[in-house]
């Protein structure tokens, strides 16, 4: 006899409860930290701002039961609205905050302590709330408009009148604009990612199409002339070996096929990083002009890619632009690969990206020169020399909305 399985046990309606409650939504700040491989409750280094809730009665009337009851029971509600603030729908987030801020007016006749809560809310608000930094201003506008008028009607001094306000309108909107500078990076992240997936995707397809062109054919071409050789062996031993001889020439043709094929297939991530960049450049509103690179030895292409990354990388964060262009030109074995702006320049020393580009090129034996003129842009030369099996080829043209071509070496 079977014995019945035991009962399983369910946890209470409570631990249930709460499991719900701190179970973040997939849209929520504390998801957007763990996809970014950051700790959960990162944001809750913040909540550090709160000290002011128990340092305020030091610069006031000093500390009273009243001050430590209003305390102990808004400071937990306080708390709960932030953590759920964090953990809810972004767009469920402005009522938690608009919950901060109307606790903290409520309490002004008589918990000075509250002026954190209703700071905390008007910052928190734009953080969880869709639409332009304009609309927020206007809303942060009003909310402070009602806190001067209950200041006032409760007798607030004049200095915390204006004081608090300014905090809020200064504090506000240096968070809410450095929320939107990350969101907009990581929107350039994705977007420069999947221009990468796309590349390679295309490139795939591209070497499935070539593979198939080059070798479909040609394969049941040897294969033939091989069966067609094997029953002429005994009969006309001529024949065969002609046939064996066509058949090699036909497979060594095959072999310089792919080995083109694969040099042009070199090239592709050196052109995805071009089209990338492109795209973040385009986003901060500076044009790239560029050339199709030429082919190279694959670890020379990778270290171009990562000084392209990262010379773009500078020019959208840093040159203040409208241009910029890449080009690459080829004499002999010596490889040439310009990269300039048409910004700000004055770039004296070397920061951790220049640093970084500088070793890159030295690993490969090659040069980097800096020319950035305060007022004419940055020119960057990368000038590498090439194995000697590489092929050489000519200088490409440049594209038509590209610049004139530049000298090897020239200033900008």
């Amino acid at each position: 006899m079977i014995a019945p399985d035991p009962p399983r046990l369910e946890p209470p309606v409570t631990s249930r409860w709460i499991a719900t409650l701190l179970r973040p939504a997939p849209d929520s700040s504390v998801a957007d930290n763990l996809r970014r491989g950051k700790p959960a409750w990162a944001d809750a280094v913040h909540l550090l701002w709160t000290g002011w809730v128990f340092f305020t009665p030091i610069f006031g009337t000093g500390y009273s039961w009243r001050w430590f009851w209003l305390t102990v029971l808004t400071y937990p509600v306080f708390l709960a609205l932030y953590g759920r603030l964090l953990l809810a729908p972004r767009h469920h987030g402005p009522r938690y905050a608009l919950a901060m801020v109307a606790m903290g007016l409520a309490l002004l006749p008589w918990y000075p302590s509250g002026i954190s809560y209703f700071i905390f809310g008007c910052v928190m608000l734009r953080t969880c709330r869709e639409g332009g930094l304009w609309r927020y201003l206007l809303q942060l506008l009003a909310l402070n408009a009602v806190f001067v008028g209950i200041a006032l009607w409760v007798g607030y001094q004049w200095q915390l009148v204006v004081w608090i306000p300014s905090m809020a309108l200064i504090i506000g909107i240096i968070v809410n604009v450095e929320s939107l500078n990350k969101e907009r990076d990581a929107a350039l992240q994705l977007s420069q990612e999947e221009v990468r997936r796309l590349a390679a995707t295309a490139e795939r397809e591209r070497i499935g199409r070539d593979l198939h062109d080059l070798l479909g054919h040609t394969l049941s071409l040897i294969t033939l002339k091989l069966e067609l050789s094997r029953k002429l062996f005994d009969r006309d031993p001529e024949a065969s070996r002609r046939e064996v001889t066509e058949a090699e020439t036909i497979a060594r043709q095959a072999l310089a096929e792919v080995r083109s094929a694969v040099t042009g297939i070199r090239a592709s991530d050196l052109a995805a990083e071009l089209a990338s960049a492109r795209l973040l450049l385009e986003c901060q509103h500076v044009h790239l002009h560029y050339t199709p690179p030429p082919p190279m030895p694959v670890e020379i292409e990778r270290a171009l890619s990562l000084v392209l990354r990262e010379a773009a990388t500078n020019i959208a964060r840093h040159a203040q632009a409208h241009q910029a262009w890449v080009q690459f030109e080829q004499d002999g074995r010596t490889l040439l690969m310009q990269i300039r702006d048409d910004g700000r320049g004055g770039v004296q020393t070397d920061g951790n990206g220049l640093s970084g580009m500088r070793e890159r090129v030295a690993a490969l034996r090659g040069t980097l020169l800096l020319q950035s003129v305060r007022g004419e842009g940055t020119c960057i030369s990368v000038r590498i020399t090439l194995p000697a099996a590489t092929t050489a080829v000519a200088a490409l043209p440049v594209t038509p909305a590209g610049p004139t071509p530049l000298s090897a070496g020239g200033a900008p």
